[in-house]
């Protein structure tokens, strides 16, 4: 007698079952970047258009870095717009895991899916460098697979990445354990309290302004403790969200 065998529960969903979206806009840089760094986690890159609502069925999203839409007005102020950003923002508001670096982070400030504001840096000028971080909560849908006090090394690359926001607003972002990642050795860019990412309070949305997905392939990183270009700290983001996903 033929029979029709259960679904696996989510523990056991293949890796590649998962599906992280990439949401492309006009002035995106790092979309092909991101999507590298969610296959090299395991997991299937979906590309998202900026004008398009459908969300493709996908599991996470990654809002990546650039200067969508030039920067104009200010930077992610356009993005917020987007027909797009309205189905990542009922999905963030759903549970949906969401990453925004760099620009993607502005995107979520100006979406008020975080909490403050980015801009200028305090010293006026675009800044590139390998960026040591301290892994403040490892409670987020990105970041479980780090260890709380860890420090990480991020390549960051930014102009507007000076984090702001009123003494209420850190004060409970501190109370609440919502700061997930501060910079250490040197402020890149004036951030209050050496700001670098935070979450929601859900914990599925995380912003930050170093580039992890440009930390996540031998030879193509930042120095690592085994040598040049060995650093591949910024996986363990995408690999954080691809076990979040399967075990839920």
């Amino acid at each position: 007698m033929s029979h029709v065998a259960a679904p696996p529960p989510p523990s056991a969903r293949p890796a590649a079952d998962a599906r992280i979206g990439v949401v492309t806009f006009p002035g995106t840089l790092d979309d092909r970047d991101a999507a590298r760094a969610v296959r090299l986690a395991g997991a299937t890159p979906v590309s998202l258009w900026h004008a398009d609502e459908d969300l493709h069925a996908v599991d996470a999203v990654v809002l990546p870095g650039g200067f969508s839409y030039g920067d104009y007005l200010r930077a992610g102020a356009i993005s917020r717009f987007a027909p797009v950003m309205q189905s990542v923002v009922d999905a963030a508001r759903g549970g949906m895991p969401v990453l925004g670096i760099c620009n993607g982070f502005q995107i979520l400030a100006e979406a008020h899916l975080l909490p403050g504001a980015m801009i200028k840096n305090d010293h006026r000028t675009f800044v590139c460098r390998e960026q040591t971080l301290r892994v403040e909560n490892i409670d987020t849908a990105w970041t479980h697979e780090f260890t709380r006090g860890e420090q990480i090394t991020i390549p960051l690359k930014n102009q507007d990445g000076q984090f702001v926001a009123d003494e209420s607003t850190l004060d409970e972002l501190e109370g609440e354990g919502r700061v997930v990642f501060r910079y250490v050795g040197w402020n890149p860019n004036g951030s209050r309290r050496d700001i670098a990412g935070i979450t929601n309070a859900a914990g599925n949305v995380v912003g930050l302004m170093p580039h992890p997905e440009h930390a996540v392939e031998p030879g193509f990183g930042p120095d690592g403790p085994n040598g040049p270009r060995t650093g591949t700290d910024g996986l363990r983001f995408f690999t954080s969200a691809l076990t979040a996903l399967l075990h839920t």
